[in-house]
């Protein structure tokens, strides 16, 4: 796998293949689907979380590989060219059968929630709006059992004491912290990194 600066993971939830965010660059995007031999024609949605380019960067690459596919985004992001099917997200928004969209928090984020009986997994890109708010947010839809994803400065450990499993990643500034702190629940990230929550 070619690791790069950005994120981008592949959902598998309820029968749904869901491209979460597109790293920085088209081509790796592409060459690390290829090498996990998941074509592009299996994704079923693209999750955008926010506009920069580091998540956004792999869109129109692939794009021209999967025209038809569905694309969430947050409202305030304009919509990417290449794009058939644009669905803007404001508010809390049902994807599918327990999957989730928060809503754009603070004007600039979504993430994505999927719903496991009464619990959650919230997966987010930079948590730009604050983890505080995007495990308020996820909350309102089950507990938050899994926080995946970028976290940036994020340090309020507390916060996420009850989680029962946390995977930071691509931004998160404290990374070494919460191994130290959360040995038995931390989940190493990293390009190829399979993470299974059944």
């Amino acid at each position: 796998m070619t690791p790069d600066w950005g994120f981008a993971c592949l959902v598998e939830a309820y029968q749904r293949k869901i491209l979460f965010d597109t790293g920085a660059k088209g081509d790796i995007l592409m060459a690390n689907m290829e090498k996990l031999k998941i074509a592009p024609s299996m994704i079923d949605a693209v999750f955008i979380s926010h506009a920069h380019w580091d998540h956004t960067g792999g869109l129109e690459t692939f794009l021209r590989a999967n025209h038809p596919v569905s694309i969430y985004i947050p409202a305030s992001y304009s919509a990417p060219s290449y794009a058939r099917e644009v669905i803007k997200v404001k508010s809390v928004f049902k994807i599918d059968t327990n999957i989730y969209s928060t809503g754009e928090l603070s004007g600039s984020e979504q993430a994505l929630v999927i719903k496991q009986d009464e619990s959650v997994t919230v997966i987010t890109g930079c948590a730009h709006p604050g983890v505080p708010e995007i495990l308020r947010a996820g909350s309102r839809i089950g507990r938050v059992k899994t926080l995946i994803g970028g976290l940036h400065g994020f340090d309020k450990f507390d916060l996420i004491d009850d989680l029962e499993n946390i995977c930071p990643a691509h931004c998160t500034k404290h990374i070494d912290r919460i191994k130290t702190r959360y040995p038995d629940k931390y989940i190493e990230a990293g390009a190829g990194k399979v993470i299974d929550l059944v």
